[in-house]
């Protein structure tokens, strides 16, 4: 059975929640293009958000969840 690949702009963003929420810096983006940067960047700061607002551990992980079943 073949496997779809994720969205590469989808998984960006989940890659900079993970960064934000675990409260590390925004400069350790390992994108270069633009566009993709922008989507780490985006999910960077969803995940300071949360991790300002308490979602951290198994919290934040189940926020990630939820916010990519909803969009």
């Amino acid at each position: 059975m073949r496997r779809l690949k994720r969205d590469p702009m989808e998984r960006a963003f989940q890659r900079g929640y993970q960064h934000g929420v675990s409260g590390k810096s925004q400069d350790t983006c390992p994108f270069n293009n633009p566009s993709t940067r922008q989507n780490w960047i985006n999910g960077w700061r969803e995940g300071r958000a949360d991790r300002w607002d308490g979602y951290t551990g198994i919290s934040g992980v189940h926020r990630l969840n939820e916010m990519h079943a909803v969009g």
